[in-house]
């Protein structure tokens, strides 16, 4: 939630920082603003509203030149989303701005105390107390910039990413991070410099970035480099350069009207980018350096605790049904924001996984700090290269999806089971609970999984008639067993994440505890009932369904007859095991809700409310 976007160097910032925020427009956001240096005078011009409203208002309202900006993209938590709560936001001396992802707990004691010394303010929000206590700092102990943000963020409590600019000094800017990220993209000179939450703003510019770690912050000058400090001691950090993976190309819609459908499509390939070189079939082996290295801990784990927030935790939900099936391990699956609340008894003998597509997930990154204070062994499962849960984990496996735009996950989710499914029969084959046959087989159908997913995507026009049918109903009920519950579950929130229409994933068998009394003929129910996993158990509950009038829509193995005869609509998916069928029967269900999505006019990439990383409690 909430995007950064800097610009220090020899070219126009303003065109930068405005592409920037428009690539950060899938993180969620309410407000959007820029603040400009000429040489000059500082410009700041700031709206409600998407990146777009912006450009307009800066048409009209300022002169775009300078080579120093920052912008900000805004998802509200102090104060509600309006033009003065937007960022950046201005000291009471106006020589200062700042742009700030994250949260100030003590923001109103803070607040209270710079009253006290005649500061006063516009908006509702923790970052104006934040930029006047940076003021403070540096007047009363009459130090330069960078110094005052040290010390006034040693005054802090909470979380944030924070970009400031001093119109005095604009050969600079200081950053700084905690909980929220923060990128530095270095031209090849080291004659420019970018900031950004992620690499996607200035990826056509270099390729070389620095990620700051927790409690870091860094002086950005022009001409003279970046000098990374600790933000507690001030004692100096070495700066680490990485060369970026990804590329313009990967984060275009490439003639989608959607990210989401984009991304939907590049399944196959992420899911076979995922196992490439890992699932080496000729040979029957399964090489992660990230298992193998650390075998033992996964041998002798007691237990494995999945923690993970939304999509990933129903990944983890899957997961669950892999690795006590096939490696025969207990697995507990839990949301991480109520794991690190909850005192949860954790030892050394535990092997805690951390799924999250960003890698930045803010509660998952709280469990992961629990799970290692108590000694257990972290895990970390996710797609961002160099994200802070890369970084704060003892070990990992990425995904390998690639970037992903739209708000709701689809490829995120199909490649964290890859990962996982990987993991857990080489696991199996390490502890001899799978047998080599039933090894190598597994191992064939996981490599034949990208193409069975392009069958699936096949159905895409049929789906689309179906949506078509259902897109104004007000409620929708997702039925599934065994390894296809967790399915359940991700397809209704697909549909509520971009439709808004209400959606609820339930084991199928748990239907007559309670749901059943929802079900009428303007109920429409989606029915995973391929032929592997509690096949004739399903059977018997649509029977039900049906004998209440509910209309039926059933994901059905190719070929089916029986669900054919009972169900309003069948979209067929290829055969497979049933612990690879979540990889194939999520595929109807995402493109069903993105059909749904697009015949009622919302927003398919940036629902209402929603942000891609969740990078706050």
């Amino acid at each position: 939630m909430c995007g950064i976007v800097g610009y220090i160097g020899y070219r126009d910032a303003y065109p930068i920082i405005i592409e920037g925020l428009k690539r950060l427009e899938y993180r969620g956001y309410d407000s959007a603003g820029v603040a400009l240096y000429d040489g000059n005078d500082l410009k700041v011009t700031k709206t409600k509203g998407k990146v777009a409203d912006l450009v307009d208002k800066c048409e009209r309202e300022i002169s775009t030149s300078g080579n120093v900006g920052i912008g900000h993209t805004r998802w509200a938590t102090h104060g509600v989303p309006n033009d003065v709560n937007s960022h950046p936001h201005v000291s009471n001396s106006g020589d200062l701005v700042i742009i700030h992802n994250g949260i100030i707990e003590n923001y109103d004691a803070l607040k209270q105390e710079l009253i006290s010394r005649g500061y006063t303010f516009k908006s509702d929000t923790d970052t104006e107390v934040l930029i006047n206590l940076i003021e403070d700092v540096k007047k009363q102990e009459n130090v330069k910039l960078g110094k005052a943000v040290q010390i006034a963020l040693n005054q802090v409590i909470g979380a944030y990413a924070i970009a400031v600019f001093d119109k005095n000094k604009p050969e600079e800017i200081v950053v700084a991070r905690l909980g929220s990220p923060l990128t530095i993209g270095i031209g090849e000179n080291e004659d420019e410099f970018f900031i950004a939450s992620d690499a996607s703003p200035f990826i056509e510019y270099t390729k070389n970035a620095v990620y700051l770690e927790d409690e870091e912050m860094a002086i950005v000058r022009f001409h003279k480099g970046i000098k990374v400090r600790k933000i507690k001691d001030d004692s100096m950090v070495d700066t680490y350069v990485q060369k970026l993976q990804i590329n313009l190309e990967q984060i275009e819609k490439g003639g989608y009207d959607h990210f989401m459908l984009k991304e939907i499509h590049e399944q196959p390939k992420a899911i076979q980018d995922t196992y490439r070189g890992r699932l080496l079939r000729e040979q029957a082996i399964i090489k992660m350096s990230g298992v193998e290295d650390n075998m033992k801990r996964f041998l002798n784990a007691k237990r494995f605790i999945i923690v993970a927030c939304g999509t990933s935790w129903h990944a983890g939900l899957v997961a669950e049904y892999i690795f006590e099936d096939l490696a025969r391990i207990p697995v507990e699956v839990e949301y991480a924001s109520e794991f690190r609340y909850r005192n949860p008894v954790i030892s050394e003998d535990d092997v805690v996984i951390a799924i999250s597509q960003s890698g930045e997930t803010a509660d998952t990154l709280a469990a992961i700090k629990l799970a290692k204070s108590k000694g257990a062994f972290v895990f970390g499962v996710c797609n961002v290269v160099g994200s802070s849960i890369a970084r704060e984990t003892d070990a990992g496996a990425y995904t390998h999806a690639g970037p992903e735009i739209g708000v709701a996950s689809t490829k995120a989710f199909t490649t964290q089971i890859t990962v996982l499914t990987l993991m857990a029969l080489r696991l199996a084959r390490a502890k001899g609970t799978i047998s080599s046959s039933d090894y190598r087989q597994h191992l064939l159908e996981l490599e034949m999984i990208p193409s069975k997913v392009e069958r699936a995507l096949l159905s895409d026009p049929l789906i689309e008639e179906i949506a078509y049918k259902y897109k104004d109903s007000r409620n929708c009920l997702y039925l599934g067993r065994g390894y296809n519950f967790p399915v359940a579950l991700e397809g209704a929130l697909k549909l509520k994440e971009i439709s808004y229409i209400h959606a609820e994933g339930y084991p199928a068998a748990e239907m007559k505890h309670g749901p059943i009394a929802l079900i009428d003929e303007n109920m429409p129910i989606i029915v995973i009932a391929t032929k592997k996993g509690h096949y004739e158990k399903v059977v018997s509950n649509i029977q039900e369904i049906k004998s209440r009038k509910g209309r039926i829509i059933g994901i059905v193995t190719e070929g089916d007859v029986q669900v054919k005869e009972l169900a309003d609509h069948v979209i067929e998916v290829p055969e497979s095991s049933e612990s690879l069928s979540p990889l194939i029967t999520t595929i109807p269900l995402q493109l069903l809700s993105y059909h749904i999505a697009v015949l009622l006019g919302k927003n398919v990439d940036q629902p209402r409310n929603l942000a891609k990383s969740v990078t706050v409690e």
